[in-house]
């Protein structure tokens, strides 16, 4: 690793549309630029019905934190068009050609200059598909799953990386239940966790739950769960994105929180997780006087 700590602002589910939550999305214009990070990362769910009107919100938004960092993103599950190939009876293509329209690769790269990090997309969003279903009929087109395949496929870019380089993966649904809802974002989510384990990741950043998080796969591998920057959190809680650090030994999550009455987001908690080694329990500070919370 190199001697600079590589810090991503990750944020998710904004869901442009009618629940999009518009004076958050303004504050972050001008809060994301302030905060240091190299790039951003919008772990999927930029639409809400993966309207036109939606996605051209969303590539606007994008367009304006751009100048400052490079920004990745990757689909969530509200932004293909599933009902368009259910089952991918006519293929795969039909479904995701909407948002491919304005935001190009499903699974995009990023290699930051002087090779401090790579970040890498993975594709969980798959709407009705034999890998997602399970016995729960509120799971249909909700659930992701995360074929062999696309780990694989993690697997060996991470593997061609610089040794000193941190390895972030970026998939939509929560490879950790959420603290409120309790539910796993992906079917199959116990293969998928070991599989996850075996691509070389440092960190996932993930969305869907519409609750932040921050654990661990494993006791081995850090997760940055951001939440919702729309009207849809979990009990009415203020929504939350995370800015993550890694470091040479440790990555670190820390919460921003948004305060509805002084419209800013404030410092919160801060989640600490050894990169390497053996199992070891995250350290936790409290965000103190700046807890929104």
């Amino acid at each position: 690793m190199t001697s600079q700590p590589v810090v991503i602002a990750h944020i998710s589910d904004l869901h442009f549309g009618g629940h999009a939550d518009l004076p958050q999305i303004e504050a972050l214009e001008t809060f994301l630029p302030g905060l240091g990070a190299v790039a951003t990362v919008v772990s999927g769910d930029l639409s809400q019905r993966a309207r036109h009107g939606e996605f051209q919100a969303a590539h606007a938004f994008l367009n304006r934190i751009r100048p400052h960092m490079p920004v990745l993103v990757i689909p969530g599950n509200h932004d293909l068009e599933w009902w368009k190939s259910p089952l991918d009876l006519l293929g795969p293509a039909r479904k995701y050609a909407k948002y491919a329209r304005y935001f190009g690769d499903l699974t995009p790269v990023m290699e930051l200059p002087g090779g401090g990090a790579i970040i890498v997309g993975a594709l969980s969003s798959f709407g009705v598909a034999f890998g997602s279903l399970t016995w729960n009929i509120r799971d249909v087109a909700v659930k992701g799953h995360l074929p062999a395949s696309e780990t694989t496929r993690v697997q060996a870019i991470f593997a061609q990386a610089p040794v000193e380089a941190a390895r972030i993966l970026a998939i939509h649904h929560n490879v950790l239940a959420g603290a409120l809802s309790r539910r796993m974002g992906l079917a199959g989510w116990r293969r998928a966790q070991l599989r996850l384990l075996a691509t070389g990741a440092d960190v996932i950043l993930c969305g869907h739950d519409h609750q932040e998080g921050a654990g661990q796969v494993g006791g081995a591998l850090a997760v940055s769960t951001s939440g919702t920057h729309s009207h849809r959190t979990r009990h009415g809680r203020p929504s939350v994105f995370n800015l993550v650090k890694i470091d040479a030994h440790a990555v670190h999550i820390q919460h921003y929180r948004w305060e509805h009455l002084s419209r800013r987001f404030l410092r919160s908690e801060t989640h600490s997780f050894a990169r390497h080694g053996a199992r070891r329990l995250p350290v936790s500070v409290a965000g103190g006087a700046d807890d929104a919370g």
